[in-house]
């Protein structure tokens, strides 16, 4: 396969991938109605239901809502496209959030946090009455850890230590770096360790191990969190419960 085959080739994985997480997204906005408080999730998916709600008001067919973004990038993302914005502080109860997730086992347990955004996002998930987790078929795993290494945000001193105590539990930990080689920060300016811990048997008992550290703020864990996962893929819409 010359060059440009193989380049036009992968253009059409990615156009078929973003029109899965398209379809997925605007699927869970039936579940969004006038009066809700929504938490908008983060990450290449979420942003499709983000934009379906903006499009909505717009348009006059959703009204009176307020939504609690779960990262600066969509809350930047949310103001352009005219969503009232809120805080936790003034609506401590979200009735529904449209989220993304980099891995979904059988369970229903994620690893999140791929954009760097975990911390609000468990934060608002936590918060809500209705998670409903959208992605596309390639992100379904038999078992934890398979596809994903699982984000740990810790603070930045000492953050070594956090590292090798990680390791102590099983973990090959990063540190996340951006494009350019500086460590990345998340939007608290904390660093985040993304630890391959190969297949996960134990996520629960793993999420209370690594949580209990002095110095991790957050991992992507998510366990028990989800209500509803939509999953686009060639053969359709698929909505799973547990």
């Amino acid at each position: 396969m010359c060059f440009a085959e193989l380049a036009k080739s992968n253009l059409e994985i990615i156009l078929k991938v973003e029109t899965l997480k398209q379809q997925a997204a605007e699927f869970a906005l039936q579940f969004v109605q006038s009066g809700m408080t929504i938490g908008l999730g983060s990450g290449s998916t979420a942003i499709y239901a983000t934009r379906g709600i903006g499009r909505r008001i717009q348009a006059g067919d959703l009204k009176d809502i307020v939504a609690v973004p779960t990262s600066l990038a969509v809350e930047a993302e949310a103001r352009a496209l005219g969503i009232p914005l809120t805080t936790l502080e003034d609506h401590p109860r979200i009735d529904v959030t449209i989220d993304g997730a980099d891995e979904v086992d059988p369970d229903f347990n994620l690893i999140k946090g791929g954009g760097g955004a975990l911390l609000r996002e468990k934060i608002v998930a936590q918060a809500t009455q209705r998670q409903i987790i959208v992605v596309d078929d390639s992100k379904l795993s038999d078992q934890l850890g398979t596809r994903w290494a699982v984000p740990v945000e810790v603070i930045p001193f000492g953050w070594t230590a956090q590292a090798g105590f990680l390791q102590s539990l099983g973990a090959a930990p990063k540190l996340r770096r951006q494009g350019d080689g500086r460590p990345y920060l998340t939007d608290q300016s904390n660093l985040i360790l993304d630890c391959r811990f190969g297949k996960i048997e134990d996520p629960s008992g793993l999420a209370e191990a690594i949580k209990g550290r002095a110095g991790i703020v957050e991992h992507g864990l998510f366990i028990r969190l989800a209500d509803d996962v939509i999953v686009a893929g060639q053969s359709g819409l698929r909505h799973l419960r547990p």
